[in-house]
This record gives structure tokens, sequence and C-alpha cells, in this order.
């Protein structure tokens, strides 16, 4: 068994390790673009508290949340250890006086099933600070005890370097499809110097994030994905002791966490419909800043550290896209993880991996049918 994976963020590195793992010949094909969700994202791994009501969607990502450890404990016997991942706890805080009270129900009812969610306890506003130093002295809040955190570049590099120790190739360079009648065949494979190199394989497996639906769309498929911009804000004091702080999570779309290296990451923009435009804007880190600030006034002194773009791959119905496209042989896509990629990217991977074996897959995968339309909106 041959495949290629097209894409070494967290998702395509994770498949091409695993398919690694169970013997398959596994070529990783992957180009240098800007703006990389997975070298952007913050990496907070606590889903309890997740407004996604869809059992689909919020399935993958605690089965993803879940399988941490089992991959942690996998990738050290490979000799990968430095993932940056750490189980520090999320906490949450309102963002309006009622909405604590409703998120602590979600939480306790999904960590009822859940026990890697660990001991949950509401936190007076003292207890709350304590946690989490810069924290707003009246919030209260929830905390999570299985929350924990992890570096999406670390990960992603572990992941890679595991399968090339089994064996597999990386490539670099960007990838085409090689069609034949109604089957992807391989890839084709262009370098910035020139040349270019053919591959044939059993399937190809088409994880390159934001910039999928270019790649494929030689074959007629119309993914409904598009780039979502996410500008993120990284703070870092020197000497501040920010190992055990949690994640922070007011009940909006921001958020905050706190690296082992005295840095803290604030995010991050929503930016529907941005396409590939790069730049960094006055109105988006204005905005992360404020949201960040607002919550955890505390960081109002400390240096800017850095600023990260990245592209998430958003799906119109916000909902992954994971397996075999119909209609087209020898081809299976996983895309569309959005905001949730650094947390489902490593479960989702093993998904593909076994889909591109012929296994029965962990979970099924027709909810997540790569060409599905969209619901239609009645107005």
């Amino acid at each position: 068994m041959k495949v290629i994976v097209v894409g070494a963020g967290i998702l395509g590195a994770s498949t091409a390790w695993h398919l690694a793992r169970e013997g398959a010949e596994v070529v990783l094909v992957d180009r240098d673009d800007r703006g990389r969700a997975t070298a952007a994202g913050a990496g907070i791994v606590s889903p309890w508290g997740s407004k996604l009501e869809n059992p689909a969607g919020y399935g993958l990502l605690a089965d993803g949340a879940r399988y941490y450890p089992e991959l942690l404990a996998a990738l050290a016997e490979d000799g990968e250890t430095d993932v940056g991942y750490a189980r520090v706890g999320a906490l949450y805080v309102p963002d309006e006086p009622d909405t604590l009270d409703a998120a602590e129900r979600r939480i306790r009812a999904r960590a009822a099933e859940a026990p890697e969610a660990g001991r949950i306890e509401r936190l007076a506003p003292q207890q709350a600070q304590a946690l989490f130093p810069p924290l707003r002295p009246d919030l209260p809040g929830v905390f999570v005890e299985g929350g924990a955190r992890v570096d999406g570049r670390l990960v992603a590099e572990a992941l890679a370097r595991a399968a090339s120790r089994r064996g597999a190739r990386r490539i670099e360079g960007s990838a085409g499809l090689l069609l034949r009648g109604d089957r992807v065949a391989g890839v084709t494979v262009g370098s910035e110097s020139g040349g270019g190199e053919t591959i044939e394989a059993d399937w190809v497996v088409v994880a390159a994030g934001a910039w999928a639906a270019e790649l494929l769309a030689p074959a007629g498929i119309a993914l409904t994905v598009a780039p979502q911009r996410g500008q993120i804000v990284h703070l870092r004091r020197p000497g501040a002791e920010t190992a055990g702080w949690p994640s922070l999570q007011p009940l909006n779309s921001y958020y905050l966490l706190a690296f082992a290296d005295s840095r803290v990451v604030i995010g991050a923009t929503r930016e529907t419909g941005s396409g590939f435009d790069h730049r960094l804007t006055a109105a988006g880190v204005a905005e992360v800043l404020n949201a960040g600030l607002a919550t955890a006034p505390g960081l109002a002194d400390w240096p800017l550290h850095e600023i990260r773009i990245g592209f998430r791959p958003l799906a119109k119905d916000n909902r992954p896209r994971l397996g075999p496209a119909e209609g087209v042989e020898g081809l299976l896509i996983g895309n569309g993880l959005g905001a949730g990629g650094l947390t489902m990217g490593p479960f989702a991977g093993r998904l593909l991996a076994q889909a591109a074996l012929g296994r029965e897959t962990t979970v099924p995968l027709a909810p997540f049918d790569p060409l599905r339309k969209p619901p239609r909106v009645h107005r």
C-alpha cells in the first residue's frame, strides 16, 4: 500500500505517521506557505465548554482531546517527547453576568461522559485570579482540571519526524493531482528551482488546509472550505512564572493561553472572507488586544513579543471534511477543522489513515462527507 499525503500541518503529519506505523509506504509532500494554521494556532485542548451543538462535530472535538495521552505515549516510543503539551487546566470566565451558569451546566453534562475532564470546580473571583494572576479581579470562573495546552508547530514537526523514522519520504514542493479518468493516480510535484517529479500511489490524501480548494479543482471538486484569517498576539515578560497558568477562556470567541517561556498568547480575530491576505492590520491587532486586556488587565504592561497570522480552513457549515471523495477513486480529503484543528488534528489523521488502509474507522466518517453541500438557509 502506497499513500501520498499532501500537507504537513498537524492533520497531514498525523495521517502520514499513522500510516507509516502500520507499514504503509508513505510520501509526505509539503510547501512552505505563509499563514499555515498549525503554526499560528494557540493550542488549547479543552472541548467541554465549547458552544458547538452538532453531536458529530463536538464528538470529534472531544475524541481529539481524549486521544492526546495515547498519542504522546506512542510518539515517545518513536523518540519524540517535546511537543509542548501540558495538562494545566482550563479556566472559563463569563463575558456576561449570566453566561457562567449555563457554561457550567454544559461542562458538567459533557464531563459526565469524559473522565479525562477531571475535577470541575466553581471558583470565586479571588480563587480564579490566583490561578491566572493578570485576570480581572471581579471575575468568577469554572475550572476544568483536564484542560491542556499544546504547541502546534512542535506536534506537527514531531509527527513528521516520527513518520520519517518509520520510512516515510518527505518532499518539499507544490503538488498537483495526477488524474486518470475518474481516478487520482498520484501527484506531480514541482519545485521552485524548476523540474519536477511524478509519483503514483494507491491513495492520495489531500490535507492541504486552506489551500486545498485550488489543488482539488482540476478533479472537478468544489471544496466548500475557505481561508479565515486569524491574527494572534504573543506577549512575553521574561521571568514571569507562567508555566502552570491554565488556559483562560472568556465565554466569547477570544482566549488567552500561557506557555512555559513567560509567554501569553491572546487570540484571535475570525476574519471570514479574508482570502490569503497576509497583512497585520491595525483593527485586527486592536481587536485582539482590547478583548484580551478587558479580561486580563494585568497584561497591559507586558511587552509585545510577536504577532502571528494563520488561515484557518473554515467549512461553510463549520463541520470538518474527512473521508473519501465520492465519484473520485483514490482520493481522501481532510479539511475544515477550523479553530479546533490543534485539538482534532491528530485524531482526525488517525481516522484518515484507517480509511486509506481499508479499515473500519474509530468513529464513522459519514457525518464528515467532504463533498456534502452545506444546508440551505431559509429566510
